[in-house]
């Protein structure tokens, strides 16, 4: 067999995706090494997924722990690993029931089916869900529909119905859409593809207030925001607003597929048996190394990390832009952050992303106009600041 090329993905792969051109073969830390052993300082975290870098101790010893005891059951049966991570998440957090499955837009889908399930059983005639322009939800019909952005959703014929979008952080849009009709408001509390864009802490207070006032629930995708990535556990413990349903994956397995979703007793009996499911949801291998990285994460010293590379890399973009001003707003949480191009430069993120690559650093775009971040949680100062200094070299000759 030859060896294996980027060419080999233009001949063998569905073209729905345009991968850089070169192959990352190998991790560790917060570097990436391609087929020709160059280096890269990740700067992106697998689109905020790999929280403890790449092929941290912890979970490649749990990953290998449990691959020599158990890899799948049925749902017809639980394990051991699935019941441990679900209670420390249940005792870190508002939640007091679990559901796991193995990404974030499975997550969605079941907290949307969720809302729309208990709407059902209370009153039939409630069925709307409330989201916001731009947001990301995920990939299937369903949770890319209640996303709000349709570039994701048209083409595909008639969508789900029910669902309308309201500007985000605008409260008088929100108080004004929301209704007797309305089963579920969902909110990013940092809109990630939409623009690393977080909320004011009124705005989540506000939908927490109108979903009781109109006796609707209240969701919060935590998919990109959740497991440390904003500087506590999830978001919404940042802003002191909790939810009626909370989804993770992402960061939550650390490059390993998983996701969840949290919610209450009260609202989880409405999922009764056979009323939803996965087949790999749950999986004892997920779900060992998902325990690995809450046990990590979840500790005074990595968010304190969190907060402190946070600090470090707003105050390394903003002496950046002084050298070369090209981004006009700094802007996000913890260390999930965007950096927004000026007018002049705008709609040109993929060249900066393109260009950062070739000085060997990995970052992202949320959007033509926003250059995003999302490093691992436990990159160092060294590794942080190198990879500042490599941007800073791309964005030199970008401009130049």
């Amino acid at each position: 067999m030859h060896p294996v090329q980027r060419a080999d993905f233009d001949q063998l792969m569905v073209p729905n995706y345009a991968p850089a051109q070169w192959v990352p073969v190998r991790g560790e830390g917060s570097r990436l090494w391609d087929q020709q052993g160059r280096d890269y300082l990740d700067l992106a975290g697998g689109i905020a997924v790999t929280s403890l870098g790449h092929c941290h101790p912890a979970m490649v010893r749990a990953l290998t722990e449990q691959a020599q005891q158990l890899w799948h059951v049925s749902n017809t049966l639980t394990n051991e690993p699935a019941l441990r991570l679900a209670r420390k998440l249940v005792d870190a957090t508002f939640a007091e029931r679990v559901f796991f499955c193995n990404s974030g837009a499975e997550a969605n889908e079941a907290a949307f089916k969720l809302a729309r399930k208990v709407a059902s059983d209370r009153d039939p005639a409630r069925d709307e869900i409330i989201a916001t322009t731009n947001s990301f939800h995920g990939r299937t019909f369903f949770t890319v529909t209640v996303g709000g952005q349709p570039k994701y959703s048209d083409g595909f014929g008639p969508r789900p119905q029910a669902i309308s979008h309201v500007a985000y952080n605008d409260i008088d849009a929100l108080r004004a859409a929301v209704s007797a009709r309305t089963c579920a408001i969902v909110i990013e509390p940092v809109q990630g593809e939409g623009g690393v864009l977080p909320a004011q802490r009124d705005y989540l207070q506000a939908a927490r207030e109108l979903a009781d006032a109109h006796g609707a629930l209240l969701i919060f995708d935590e998919v990109q925001t959740g497991v440390g990535r904003t500087g506590t556990l999830y978001a919404y413990q940042h802003y002191g607003v909790v939810p009626d349903i909370l989804t993770s994956a992402k960061g939550l397995g650390g490059g390993f597929p998983i996701g969840a979703m949290l919610t209450t007793t009260d609202i989880a009996k409405h999922f009764s048996v056979g009323t939803h499911g996965t087949t790999y949801g749950g999986n004892p291998l997920a779900c060992a190394v998902a325990e690995a990285v809450i046990d990590t994460v979840n500790t005074p010293e990595v968010l304190a990390n969190v907060a402190s590379r946070s600090a470090q890399l707003r105050d390394g973009l903003t002496e950046l832009n002084r050298a070369t001003p090209v981004f006009s707003e700094i802007r996000g949480l913890g260390l999930l952050l965007g950096a927004v191009l000026t007018e002049a430069y705008a709609g040109k993120a993929g060249e900066v992303v393109a260009l950062a690559a070739e000085a060997g650093v990995i970052v992202l775009q949320a959007g033509p106009n926003v250059v995003r971040f999302a490093p691992s949680l436990v990159i160092s100062e060294a590794e942080l600041a190198s990879g500042l200094a490599r941007l800073g070299q791309a964005l030199a000759s970008w401009t130049a």
